[in-house]
């Protein structure tokens, strides 16, 4: 499923515009995406946990000419499934 897509089964779901799911669902994107930049975490009951972690630096090797190269610590983004999700599939 697409973003179109997912807007089209929200306002079907809903019973809203197109333009009014695009507005909704974009404003509950970008809730998440800046609580995520502050550090906090998005619970969702039934639904799931946004999170950040936190990789440290590591080794790794160039698969092209094998030499050793360190790779930079960075956040990453991590969604973990809530147990409603996870009985639905």
């Amino acid at each position: 499923m697409n973003k179109t897509q997912l807007i089209d089964k929200i306002a079907a779901g809903a019973g809203l515009t197109k333009v009014d799911a695009k507005k909704a669902l974009e404003a509950t994107v970008n809730a998440i995406k800046d609580a995520l930049k502050e550090g906090d975490k998005v619970q969702l009951i039934g639904f799931g946990t946004f999170s950040v972690n936190e990789r440290p630096a590591r080794e790794g090797i160039n698969p092209r000419s094998k030499e050793k190269i360190t790779i930079a610590a960075k956040k990453v983004a991590k969604f973990k499934a809530g147990a409603e999700l996870e009985k639905a599939l």
